[in-house]
């Protein structure tokens, strides 16, 4: 019978194991998915770039014209 309890504490041992590893997972990719919104919200959108934002000498010549 020793051996039967053995088997059964190895099988929770690793059920909770997968379960561990399932929720790290699922941390890592909150995580990631909060770093990724805050690297692409970094600036002002490129519509509200406004030409007289830049100034005369920063533009190219055919704009300036």
């Amino acid at each position: 019978m020793a051996t039967k309890s053995k088997a059964t504490f190895q099988k929770r041992q690793k059920e909770m194991k997968r379960q561990e590893k399932q929720r790290m997972k699922v941390e890592r990719r909150a995580q990631k998915k909060l770093t990724d919104k805050d690297r692409d919200g970094s600036g002002p959108p490129i519509e509200a770039l406004e030409i007289e934002d830049f100034g005369e000498r920063d533009m190219p010549e055919e704009v300036v014209e």
